[in-house]
């Protein structure tokens, strides 16, 4: 069984309501679930995590996965190459991280709490 439970594609909006329209309908009519982190306005909206705001420090990250343990993610980047670059640390939807892969790809990590 994957450790990887979805993958969220980050789309950065100028003016999260005007965005929510879009992607509300895309994922089905799915609610959004908004939050703030740091100095961002967030909203997950299906498989679509949109920020808002202050994102300039957020813009180099691949995709964030979500992952039923940060363990596993540890392991497996330091492994290869790679090494985590912040966390892990909680966040509003659960404990987080950010590695960079040994190809320098950057991802956020999310471990859910559920």
């Amino acid at each position: 069984m994957s450790n990887i439970t979805g993958v969220l594609a980050r789309v950065f909006v100028d003016d999260l309501d005007d965005a929510l329209v879009l992607y509300r309908s895309l994922a089905g009519g799915a609610e959004p679930v908004r939050f703030r982190f740091r100095s961002v306005e967030l909203a997950r909206v299906g498989p679509f995590l949109l920020l808002s705001g202050d994102t300039e420090a957020y813009r180099d990250r691949v995709a964030t996965l979500l992952v039923r343990d940060l363990r596993p993610v540890i392991d497996d980047v330091e492994r290869t190459g790679g090494h985590v670059v912040e966390g892990p640390s909680p966040a509003p939807d659960g404990r987080r991280l950010i590695a960079r892969h040994a190809d320098g790809a950057l991802f956020e990590y999310i471990e859910e709490s559920h």
